[in-house]
């Protein structure tokens, strides 16, 4: 497994969030390989979601760097991020409200054919002509998963994708993501029983800090 200092992967090296007077994060240092997938846990407020933002350049660095394959891309454009391979999935506005389903997989699909959404989650085929913001939260969810799928993304970046979903829909979910190939970091409150066989590594934030890493089995 690559640590920080590798090449493989995604990292954050002893990065320092602000926002206003408020530091985010205080020089976390983390690094997800480029196989197998990460988890990192944390409750609200403790600079989970920040870790995610500033991995995908939608939140600044103040310190620190992020190194995508053992290149500095830490003054990259989330758009150029994105352009690159990277796929970001917020908790929550994640989907484009005003469009109908079919319109928000038609986006994440390029124009091109969206059957492999459908395939994963073959509720949202019933859901087609719907706007997206008359969805149930699981049902969002699901769209919103819908675009790492389709992006075919070499970076995935995910804040509790199982939020409002059933127990079944949850564990196809946690399937589905683990099947990538991909580098994949889900972001969690607590560790789900479906991540840990899967799971190469986890990290958590406690007040913007890391308190733990290592593998799934030591938690």
């Amino acid at each position: 497994m690559s640590g920080p200092g590798g090449t493989g992967g995604i990292s954050l090296r002893r990065a320092r969030v602000r926002y206003g007077s408020l530091e985010a994060l205080h020089g976390v240092t983390l690094h997800v390989p480029a196989s197998g997938v990460t988890v990192l846990l944390g409750r609200n407020g403790s600079g989970r979601t920040t870790v995610l933002r500033a991995l995908a350049g939608t939140v600044p660095l103040s310190r620190g760097a992020v190194v995508w394959d053992g290149a500095d891309v830490t003054h990259l454009s989330a758009y150029e991020r994105a352009r690159r391979g990277l796929c970001l999935v917020p908790d929550s506005r994640a989907v484009f409200g005003s469009l109908t389903v079919r319109e928000n997989l038609g986006l994440a699909a390029g124009g091109g054919p969206f059957e492999a959404a459908l395939d994963a989650y073959p509720r949202l085929g019933d859901l087609l002509p719907r706007r997206a913001g008359t969805l149930s939260g699981g049902e969002r969810r699901m769209l919103a998963l819908s675009r790492a799928l389709l992006a075919r993304a070499r970076v995935v970046l995910v804040d509790e994708p199982a939020q409002g979903m059933s127990p079944a829909i949850a564990s196809r979910t946690y399937d589905l993501l683990t099947g990538l190939d991909a580098t994949v970091l889900i972001a969690e409150q607590r560790l789900p029983p479906g991540l840990r066989a899967a799971t190469t590594l986890v990290y958590e934030l406690r007040r913007g800090a890391l308190a733990f890493s290592g593998e799934a089995a030591e938690r």
